[in-house]
């Protein structure tokens, strides 16, 4: 079975423990599979169920977490099947998709495996930047920590291995490559990618509501900015 085949096949939905429905539309990473379960996701939280907590989607999958003690099993994928078929039959012609600029400090102390990157390339820094600015990203999904979002859509000439051994500390706002992916981290952590930039944007916040700033289906475009010139010491993120 082809890549198009496994991405056009009819969604799984499956429990997961008595708390919570997975919708599966397949085996592989692509923007198809990432939309549909983006799609389902937003259909799920329009409905106004009052059983259902939340909706999460992923690469290839969306998770329906539900309150068990407000609704028989039965009643819950029934109504969880119906969403998803409409969805499934409306695509994305009513889906609008918010674009937001980051801006990133490139280099530098901001930036200290640019040159690795650039390196490994066969590249200068400078079109290591003016390739990573390029595109216009699609966050596939947010994972791993609150508000980190998977981008699709690098290029390839610039992809490079994680750190062999990862930092014990990433500043918050720091833009990192790791193999063919590029993505932000939203807040303080330990990590191996590659640190290519930072933002001075606040991606996360656990006080506010949303706590993220970006959200599975937003378009992402990186612009390059000059950072502070009063201080040499990198900026709060914001």
């Amino acid at each position: 079975m082809g890549e198009a085949e496994r991405t056009a096949a009819a969604p799984v939905l499956r429990w997961a423990g008595d708390g919570a429905i997975v919708i599966e539309y397949g085996e592989v990473i692509s923007s198809e599979l990432a939309r549909r379960a983006q799609r389902v996701a937003a259909a799920l939280e329009a409905a106004g169920l009052p059983w259902l907590v939340e909706a999460v989607p992923t690469y290839r999958s969306t998770l329906a977490v539900i309150r068990p003690e407000e609704v028989w099993p039965a009643e819950a994928m029934q109504a969880v099947e119906r969403i998803v078929a409409a969805a499934e039959s409306e695509g994305d012609a009513n889906v609008e998709r918010r674009v937001v600029e980051v801006p990133v400090y490139y280099g530098g102390e901001y930036g200290p495996d640019l040159g690795d990157v650039a390196a490994h390339a066969g590249l200068s820094p400078e079109e290591v930047i003016a390739i990573h600015i390029a595109p216009t990203y699609e966050v596939q999904m947010i994972g791993f920590m609150l508000g980190f979002p998977y981008l699709a859509g690098m290029d390839p000439r610039i992809a490079t291995p994680r750190l062999t051994t990862p930092r014990t500390l990433i500043p918050a706002g720091s833009v990192g490559i790791a193999g063919n992916q590029t993505g932000v981290y939203p807040l303080a952590s330990p990590g191996g990618w590659r640190i290519i930039g930072r933002t001075p944007l606040r991606l996360a916040d656990p006080s506010s509501d949303p706590p993220c700033l970006l959200r599975a289906g937003d378009m992402v475009k990186f612009v390059p900015t000059e950072p502070p010139q009063e201080s040499k010491t990198p900026p709060e993120v914001v």
